[in-house]
């Protein structure tokens, strides 16, 4: 089943996310904070003080076109910020560098590898997500392969990469109604465009620019997910 499937499956669905309650049994939704490219000079100390603005569950560290070596060398100062305020450090896309930082967790595309063999190198306490775009099949595939939570979007357009599959909320109500597996919603999110996501029941609120290019600074974003996040849904 492809994306297009799923679009025509969702069709069906239209309406749902509107009808969806939040279950109050799940916890709150949550802020998962993506790093941008260019992860050097400054960035530590942003990061610091986003971390510090208001609860963040979890870190990716997602760096492209540079070896390893370099890759580890910029995420060991990262690491350490997250370790000290007890934020999940998850790698993008590479299992490899993910062993050899000894990650919280790793991030894997469609492209980059299945979750079983990821565990097998990473081990049972390491958490696994899954980019499963806006496909049901992609995420139930994820759930089965022994991903820790699944990925959807992207919810709205974004200049962190290249949008190839839109989502609509109703994935997310779907998902959350269905499987006490954790989402997260990704994709051009903002404090402005956040609520229907949480509404609809993200588990977890992947950004990036949304943060690092907040015009106001990215501890005033935090602080402005968190009390969107503090409300009932």
């Amino acid at each position: 089943m492809d994306d297009s499937e799923d679009d025509l499956g969702l069709n069906a669905l239209e309406g749902f996310a509107d009808r969806f309650v939040r279950d109050q049994r799940r916890p709150a939704c949550q802020l998962y904070l993506i790093s941008p490219l260019n992860v050097g000079g400054d960035f530590p100390d942003r990061l610091a003080r986003a971390l510090d603005a208001g609860p963040v569950a979890a870190f990716q560290f997602r760096v492209k076109d540079i070896d390893q070596h370099e890759a580890a060398r910029l995420a060991e100062p990262l690491q350490a910020i997250c370790a000290e305020r007890e934020v999940a450090f998850i790698v993008n896309d590479s299992v490899s560098l993910a062993k050899r930082l000894g990650a919280d967790g790793v991030h894997l595309g469609q492209d980059d590898g299945d979750p079983r063999d990821a565990r097998a190198v990473l081990g049972p306490a390491v958490q696994i997500g899954v980019t499963c775009h806006a496909s049901r099949h992609l995420a139930m595939e994820a759930g089965e392969a022994g991903a820790d939570y699944v990925a959807f979007g992207s919810f709205h357009p974004t200049t962190t990469k290249a949008v190839k599959h839109l989502a609509e909320p109703a994935i997310l109500a779907w998902w959350a109604t269905m499987f006490e597996l954790p989402s997260v919603a990704i994709g051009g999110i903002t404090p402005a465009n956040a609520a229907p996501l949480i509404a609809a029941g993200a588990d977890f609120l992947a950004v990036s620019a949304g943060v690092w290019a907040h015009s106001d600074g990215e501890a005033r974003a935090v602080a402005a997910f968190e009390r969107l996040m503090s409300l009932k849904g």
